[in-house]
């Protein structure tokens, strides 16, 4: 697999605190690996968040950088630590204590996809377990936190929105309590990834567009808004979880008839996420 290592748009001119990032979004997936998996093309791509790139495409118009994933997530996940290697994939894999996310097959080589089905027909050395991490891990994150870094020493504050999509059937239970079955889910790891009254804008900038929005349930956050998320230190990190229902249709992961609308939809989000802070950052700047 030669591919990049990710993808970086940057803005003409960086007018924003705020760094936009799509880990497993990417939709290209190498003949080799296909070869190497038990699964058809199409069930390969089910723990993908396809189309989610194209939904934030207009981020650097806003004067915020998007980075985007170089590989797909069934061949590496981004949202997982490097020490996640599942040993029942990985030859030569050591536990470190129980970790859900690993036993359930979704560690940073994930053995399954969506629903638990198997990827491989057997295991994979550690060798090519480092491979993928040298080859697209690394960069990524590297890239990742020079961006924040960035915005840190321009304006004194980074905001990192990780962007993800869910399956619609991911909000069942919750719909069942709620007065409005919820559309969009923010993880700040309730509280620890973010400051509250940054979160409250992002939350105030999606419910402004007429979605219906909810914190931590079911998802509060993995890996990214665990490991950038520093509040204290000025860095925040929100992980943003769009139901895939508003925009795609799941069963054959095409767009929808509402692919468009949504995305101009998002397109306002999206400007009102940059200028959070914006006020600040003009001072910082002059």
């Amino acid at each position: 697999m030669n591919a990049a290592p990710y993808h970086l748009a940057l803005p003409q001119e960086r007018l924003s605190c705020v760094v936009f990032a799509s880990p497993h979004g990417c939709g290209v997936y190498p003949e080799r690996f296909v070869a190497q998996s038990q699964l058809d093309t199409l069930t390969i791509r089910s723990s993908e968040d396809a189309f989610v790139d194209d939904l934030f495409a207009c981020v650097p118009e806003f004067g915020a950088p998007l980075l985007r994933a170089g590989a797909p997530r069934a061949y590496i996940d981004l949202n997982r630590s490097t020490d996640e290697l599942d040993p029942a994939l990985i030859e030569g894999a050591r536990r470190h204590g129980h970790n859900p996310r690993v036993a359930s097959g979704l560690g940073v080589i994930p053995r399954v996809v969506a629903n638990g089905r198997a990827i491989y027909r057997g295991r994979l050395p550690m060798a090519e377990a480092q491979k993928r991490i040298d080859r697209y891990w690394q960069p990524y994150h590297g890239a990742l936190q020079h961006l924040l870094d960035e915005s840190h020493a321009r304006y004194g504050e980074a905001i990192l929105i990780d962007c993800h999509s869910m399956p619609h059937e991911a909000m069942d239970g919750v719909a069942r309590t709620a007065r409005r079955r919820p559309e969009i889910v923010l993880g700040d790891r309730f509280g620890a990834a973010a400051a509250g009254d940054v979160v409250d804008r992002i939350e105030a900038a999606f419910a402004s567009a007429g979605l219906t929005v909810t914190r931590n349930a079911p998802f509060a956050g993995a890996y990214v808004t665990q490991a950038y998320g520093r509040p204290s230190r000025h860095q925040h990190a929100i992980q943003v979880e769009i139901d895939r229902a508003l925009y795609m249709d799941e069963a054959r992961i095409e767009p929808n008839a509402q692919f468009d609308a949504f995305r101009d939809l998002l397109r306002g989000v999206v400007a009102e996420i940059a200028a959070i802070r914006r006020e600040d950052v003009q001072l910082a700047a002059e």
